[in-house]
């Protein structure tokens, strides 16, 4: 069988007993949701059709490229497991499937998750047996719901302005994994740059000794080990050599964790995270974020990278612009970008695709704010993510203000789940309670956005757009916390012509570089900016507003970009 997506989908907490399960599968779609009525669950009921997993239905790759609404989905593969696999526990994984997920084994129900973007898996090990084993998925989803958040999937029939081609069901790889009773269930860990150490603790199954070994570039620079009965147990690993994370470097630390007969592969990166006035600080250091909109979006896979080459070349292309990081905008990056970012040294924000959701609805929080959690829980351990934006452009809806307990909750709940990482409640509009007060200017002007920011250059009061806001204003500065451009730029320009950026498209492209130089300089030279957020990295279908096409050409040499980028920044050290 042909197995796209063949790599192991978790670099931070991998075993060597796993079965990637990518490929061929049987599949129907089930717009009126009467599958389960109709016994599709069954080990041997027959879908109609066939798909190839990880990439959704609406997507070229998948093989089936239907682009209408899709409501239900279901999904059915048959897997041959031996009595080897069988003597421990066995994990079922998900990368993703959006939205609401049920699944069965051998036609008993073993699990189900909300939400269409964070990895879940369930234990199989009691519905499982030797022999031929018949795994069914069914995942239902609608764009249309204002309690489901779809990001920028299309709520219409057609992708529109910022709203693009719907992904519905699994999106992300699916795989096995086969583990002894006695093991490790996960791992957090906590960079001490300060004590040259990680702070790690573990949650554990069995009774056993935890033996934590660092190793740097094959060296070993570290080890302790501790018995358990099981649960919840807490280590520091003092590192005898001091390799710090940095922009440009990852440095990342290989980790090997044994607990009895299970052994599981990690790493870390030692870095420490600061804000000290209107300062973002990276090790001590006053760091200029110079950052960019990644939609992580493709034109054959939607939401699916084609290939694991496909993620690292799009942080490659970032870099070579001269970005040192991201915004992860409205999507949550599966763990293999993650990765990329980490060993590349390219700092990003973790965001949730919130857009859909009306959070004018007190009941919204139960929309966002599990699997947004479950985001910051799985993706704590990156020393990449820098920060965290759960909500993004949070509008009034319906005449109705957006409910500010539904931001205030979803941010004192991130801080309580991560206290080492800044977070910004909602980019851009309308802040409840931040770290970090950012906004967005699509101002095209370069003169007038200049004059924007230079009052408050000079003392005086922050530009913000929504300050103003009819009928009352909502959200003003108060003077104390750093300052981000988190959203800026958009400059329409298509090869063929015919652009959708933010307003009108340059008429050459000396004028695209003047606008993005002055655009740009206004930032680099203020020294109450902490950093920018261009948008965007890549054109994404009618969007025409990328550096690069959709297909990853670049529409300007690279190298532009990265000199005026590049140059030192007022704030930085």
């Amino acid at each position: 069988m042909n197995i796209p997506r063949q790599e192991h989908p978790k670099p931070q907490f991998r075993r060597e007993s796993w079965q990637n399960l990518n490929g061929e599968w049987s599949f129907e779609i089930d717009n009126g949701r009467s599958g389960e009525a109709r016994g599709l669950f069954k080990p041997d009921a027959e879908l109609s059709g066939r798909i190839t997993v990880p990439f959704c239905p609406q997507s070229e790759l998948s093989g089936v490229g239907h682009k209408d609404f899709i409501y239900g989905v279901w999904y059915k593969r048959t897997v041959t497991l031996d009595a080897a696999q069988l003597a421990g526990r066995i994990k079922l994984h998900f990368g993703a499937v959006d939205y609401r997920t049920t699944v069965f084994v051998n036609g008993t129900e073993v699990g189900r998750h909300v939400g269409g973007y964070v990895s879940f898996a369930f234990d199989i090990t009691d519905a499982a047996r030797a022999g031929e084993n018949v795994i069914t998925v069914y995942a239902e989803d609608d764009e249309r719901d204002p309690m489901i958040p779809r990001g920028t999937q299309s709520e219409e029939f057609y992708s529109h302005g910022c709203d693009y081609t719907r992904t519905t069901g699994i999106w992300q790889t699916v795989w096995l994994e086969f583990m002894p009773t006695a093991h490790i269930e996960d791992i957090r860990i906590v960079p001490n740059v300060d004590e040259s150490s990680l702070w790690l603790s573990a949650n554990l199954v069995g009774a056993g000794v935890l033996k934590v070994s660092a190793a740097y570039e094959g060296r070993e620079v570290g080890s302790v080990e501790c018995s358990s009965d099981g649960g919840h147990v807490q280590l520091t690993v003092p590192l005898c050599e001091t390799h710090l994370w940095e922009l440009g470097a990852g440095r990342l630390y290989d980790l090997t964790l044994t607990y009895g007969e299970d052994t599981v592969h990690s790493y870390a990166g030692l870095r420490k995270i600061e804000l000290r006035g209107r300062k973002f600080l990276l090790n001590g250091k006053s760091v200029f974020q110079r950052t960019v909109l990644d939609q992580g979006f493709y034109p054959d896979g939607i939401y699916t990278a084609p290939s694991d080459e496909a993620l690292v070349r799009d942080i490659e292309l970032s870099m070579s612009c001269g970005f040192n990081g991201a915004r992860l905008h409205q999507k949550v990056f599966e763990e293999r970008f993650l990765y990329h970012c980490d060993r590349l040294g390219y700092m990003v924000w973790g965001e949730y695709p919130n857009w859909g959701l009306d959070v004018s609805r007190p009941k919204s929080v139960f929309s966002i704010l599990p699997e947004w959690l479950e985001e910051v829980a799985r993706d704590f351990n990156h020393p990449s993510i820098i920060g965290w934006c759960p909500l993004n452009e949070t509008w009034d809806c319906c005449d109705r203000r957006q409910c500010d307990d539904v931001l205030r909750a979803v941010y004192l709940a991130t801080k309580a789940a991560d206290q080492t990482r800044p977070c910004i409640d909602t980019s851009g509009n309308y802040h409840v309670i931040t770290d970090i007060y950012d906004v967005h200017d699509y101002e095209q002007d370069d003169a007038v956005f200049k004059a924007h920011y230079d009052e408050f250059k000079n003392g005086g009061e922050l530009f913000d757009q929504v300050n103003g806001r009819h009928p009352v204003p909502r959200q003003h500065y108060d003077g104390k916390l750093p300052v981000f451009m988190s959203e800026y730029g958009g400059i329409g320009w298509a090869l063929g012509g015919g652009a959708w950026g933010y307003g009108n498209s340059p008429k050459s492209e000396e004028a695209f570089i003047a606008r993005f130089r002055g655009l740009t300089d206004a930032m680099l030279d203020n020294p109450e900016i902490m950093g920018l957020c261009y948008t965007q990295l890549t054109n994404v279908e009618q969007e025409q507003n990328g550096l690069f096409t959709y297909d990853r050409e670049p529409k300007f040499s690279p190298e532009i970009f990265r000199e005026i980028l590049t140059r030192k920044a007022a704030i930085e050290d």
